[in-house]
């Protein structure tokens, strides 16, 4: 219940204006809307810029923004909109791609994105990575983004490896109850 009161408290700070809102957005929001711009994108540099327009196009509509609702759908159709005209501006200036990688597609920007389906999960999995304890996120990404063994992992961080094997087990299991909602509409999906 507190958890609601919380995000319902910066959503009507937002709505008002009060520029207290923008660091904690910032914190809870920046992370996943740059993985959203950096998937359709596939470039850091216009992610960064896709999601420092997309807090600037927020702000200026933040009287228009119903604090009822809920930040998170409305940041992230906000930095879809500022990453397809960051691709756009980028295509349009660029004249690196020849035209065999246009007529291919596999040039540096490929014509069709990631899916608004495929988008939404990476953004729902890194929301529920920034929601594991600290030592449970960096096992994760250690093991997964890094490459690590757990060997490899108790050796870097100087702990016992039936500990790395415990936090990481844990991990996995808090993030599986995270995101059991995507498997659930997965499953619909298929039917």
């Amino acid at each position: 219940m507190a958890r609601t009161f919380e995000t319902s408290s910066l959503e009507e700070r937002f709505s008002r204006g009060d520029e207290t809102a923008l660091p904690e957005m910032y914190r809870r929001y920046a992370g996943p809307m740059y993985a959203t711009a950096m998937n359709l994108l596939g470039n850091p540099e216009l992610a960064a810029e896709a999601v420092q327009q997309a807090f600037v196009q927020a702000w200026r509509a933040a009287s228009n923004f119903d604090p009822t609702r809920e930040l998170k759908p409305w940041l992230y159709a906000i930095t879809r909109r500022t990453s397809v005209d960051a691709y756009r501006r980028e295509r349009r200036t660029s004249t690196q791609v020849s035209l065999e990688e246009a007529w291919t597609g596999e040039g540096e920007y490929a014509t069709e994105g990631p899916s608004m389906e495929a988008t939404w999960r990476i953004w729902q999995v890194r929301e529920a990575l920034d929601q594991l304890p600290p030592d449970e996120r960096q096992m994760l990404h250690m093991a997964y983004f890094e490459g690590f063994t757990q060997s490899e992992i108790s050796k870097a961080l100087g702990i016992a490896l039936g500990t790395v094997k415990s936090r990481t087990a844990r991990a996995q299991r808090r993030l599986a109850d995270l995101l059991a909602h995507l498997q659930d509409s997965a499953g619909d999906s298929a039917q």
